[in-house]
């Protein structure tokens, strides 16, 4: 995933509003094997989209559990990574499936960040009685997880809210749609964010991408500056929206790329309450 955003008040006064609403681009080489967002293994229990890249199957970028854990991760864009380092993908299946409450399981993380390449790790337990809480941990930031008060947040492939410009440009096109959020229908709000996630407008000069991306960065910078990546081989497959509302009910939208092609996408959306 390379890009999302996201608003959570746990405690919310109308009974229409959103307890959560987030907007997530996975990006990644069209080719690499995964599998669309379902529920793992008939369980009905677990639900997101799988890698299923040799070595790294069963990994995830974004999952929610009916039980109230949810998990986002970002990789930390860096000129140069260690192939040898362990997978990533398995930070938000290891939580999902964890008994672990979310500070607890970052604070395990942290402790082993150093085995991995960079990467950013959202950690929530939504819990309609008690309240929703999020954590976020970044091993490229500091030692400690970090508790999230109720807010807006954007993440990129940097740390948590970083001043990239697009990602101030699109957090500021999602607060846009969220305010009035409580006017729309759930479909017409979904579909209001996913055009968000599909800007493709470049937000540029940024030094602070150029600095932190080197000579990698550059040669696809004008793509890579955008919300939407869009690449001959490599950009945005995976559009996520996830709603939540007062009283746990609970919307996940996807649209994802089919046969490697741009043009051809598949929308899939679930629907649940959450069990706590």
């Amino acid at each position: 995933m390379c890009i999302l955003f996201f608003k959570f008040d746990p405690r919310p006064v109308s009974k229409n509003a959103y307890r959560l609403i987030l907007a997530a681009n996975r990006d990644e080489f069209y080719h690499r094997p995964s599998k669309s967002a379902d529920f793992w293994d008939g369980s009905n229990e677990i639900l997101s989209g799988l890698d299923m890249e040799e070595g790294k199957e069963g990994g995830t970028w974004l999952g929610i559990s009916k039980k109230g854990k949810l998990a986002a991760l970002t990789n930390y864009m860096q000129p140069k990574i260690d192939k040898n380092a362990k997978g990533r993908g398995a930070l938000v299946t290891n939580f999902l499936t964890s008994d672990l409450d979310s500070y607890s399981y970052l604070k395990k993380v942290a402790l082993e960040g150093h085995l991995y390449n960079g990467f950013n790790l959202i950690a929530a337990d939504l819990n309609t009685t008690k309240g929703d809480v999020i954590w976020y941990y970044g091993n490229k930031g500091g030692p400690e997880p970090v508790f999230l008060n109720p807010g807006v947040y954007g993440l990129s492939n940097s740390l948590l809210d970083t001043p990239w410009k697009k990602l101030q440009y699109g957090k500021q096109l999602f607060t846009d749609v969220i305010r009035h959020s409580q006017d729309l229908v759930k479909e017409d709000l979904v579909q209001e964010l996913i055009k968000v996630m599909n800007n493709q407008d470049p937000q540029l000069p940024d030094p602070a991408i150029e600095d932190q991306g080197k000579d990698y960065i550059l040669p696809i910078l004008n793509k890579y500056a955008a919300v939407c990546v869009r690449c001959p081989d490599y950009g945005t497959r995976t559009n996520t929206v996830i709603l939540i509302d007062a009283v746990g009910h609970v919307t996940f939208t996807e649209r994802t790329m089919l046969n490697a092609d741009v043009d051809q996408w598949k929308t899939s959306t679930y629907q649940f309450k959450l069990q706590i």
